[in-house]
């Protein structure tokens, strides 16, 4: 008597809630923990009744069937072996639990005993520690973005001060091959004028009408140096800073290359003869006439520059539709062949040009000024042969 009163207060008293229900699933005692986790005041409301009265569906309506199994086939699914499960409190609310169902042989009996241990809390903590770990994964992936951000950022601006650097390195480079070339080529040509203005005073007085002549054509020779100098160094000098724009406009090839053959013709040395040559069915294009003049005109002084005297060079322009090819060809001292990779680059000039005066950046300006208008430039060389450029356009 003792022994079975220690044992109902156990059960009275336990933390866990404990059921037994008989081999048809009625209730025959509940202990005061699992009456508050179900929400009942009393026992005697569940005394009696089918414990599935605490299940949600579907389990509710599977429960018997679940002992009747068993019954049949022995085989365990809770009984000794313990899962977790959802039960219904009195009214109406779901709550998680770990249910471990024992079975009892009493009296030629058989009855279960059902351990129910709340796991609300335990879920309720489960589904903070979840959102915590989303919510730090979450944040973690913004600062890895942001990160990745500031990295993406600093290469950037890395890269921005390395060709900044890169930049000034050059224009370091471009001004002291300018002191240098300016101090040659300007000098070459001053002297030159101040030399011819000397003697012709000289023949002024002798009434030497033939050398005054002779040197005052020097003096313009001179004049007309230094200004192809100095207009190189103001085209270089805009492009660097990025304020020469291509306007392109409609106009005809034919009439405006013909004039400047004809201007250019003026410069040429004793004999040098310009020809120029027209393909096409028509002449319009849709270029930058302002670029493309001084395209042409710093290739045709090239040849007039590099050939000898008594020579012809040749100018020719074909349009196709929506293409233009300009082609500039003389036979004079030509480029050798070893220096024609550095031939566009500023201040360059190959070893064969001797005394003859230029700033070497002509053919960097030409290249420049063809690549804002989309188009491109080539050449072909043969030293003591001669030179052929070529402008091709789309428009």
């Amino acid at each position: 008597m003792e022994r079975e009163k220690l044992l109902a207060a156990i059960i009275e008293n336990a933390i866990d809630g404990i059921i037994t229900i008989d081999d048809r699933g009625l209730i025959e005692n509940i202990n005061p923990a699992a009456l508050e986790l179900f929400g009942y005041p009393s026992r005697d409301v569940l005394l009696g009744k089918n414990v599935s009265v605490l299940m949600p569906e579907p389990d509710r309506s599977n429960h018997d069937g679940y002992l009747a199994n068993y019954e049949r086939t022995g085989r365990q699914k809770i009984i000794g072996i313990g899962r977790e499960v959802n039960g219904q409190r009195k009214d109406g609310s779901i709550f998680p639990f770990r249910l471990g169902v024992s079975e009892i042989r009493f009296s030629d009996r058989r009855i279960y005993t059902g351990f129910i241990h709340d796991l609300s809390r335990q879920k309720e903590d489960e589904i903070k520690i979840r959102s915590y770990t989303e919510e730090l994964e979450e944040k973690i992936k913004d600062r890895t973005r942001e990160l990745l951000k500031s990295i993406n950022e600093l290469e950037s601006a890395k890269e921005h001060m390395s060709a900044l650097f890169q930049k000034e390195r050059e224009l370091n480079q471009l001004k002291t091959r300018f002191v240098s070339m300016a101090s040659h080529e300007f000098r070459t040509p001053l002297s030159a004028i101040q030399l011819s203005a000397s003697l012709i005073n000289k023949y002024v007085e002798k009434h030497d009408i033939e050398s005054v002549e002779k040197h005052t054509s020097k003096i313009k020779n001179s004049i007309n140096n230094l200004t192809t100098i100095l207009n190189d160094f103001l085209s270089l000098e805009k492009l660097e800073a990025g304020k020469v724009m291509a306007t392109p406009q409609w106009f005809d090839i034919f009439t405006f290359a013909e004039e400047i053959a004809e201007e250019m013709q003026l410069m040429t040395k004793q004999k040098q003869t310009i020809v120029y040559e027209h393909q096409g069915t028509t002449g319009k294009v849709f270029l930058d006439q302002n670029l493309l003049k001084n395209c042409i005109i710093n290739l045709i002084s090239n040849a007039i520059k590099y050939s000898g005297e008594d020579t012809m060079i040749q100018f020719k322009s074909i349009v196709s539709e929506h293409e233009l090819m300009l082609e500039v060809k003389d036979n004079g001292i030509g480029i050798p062949s070893t220096e024609m990779k550095s031939l566009f680059e500023p201040f360059f000039r190959a070893h064969n040009t001797g005394d003859i005066p230029g700033t070497g950046l002509g053919l960097n300006i030409v290249k420049r000024y063809v690549g804002l208008m989309d188009g491109t430039c080539t050449c072909d060389s043969e030293q003591n042969v001669g030179t052929t450029f070529k402008l091709n356009f789309k428009f």
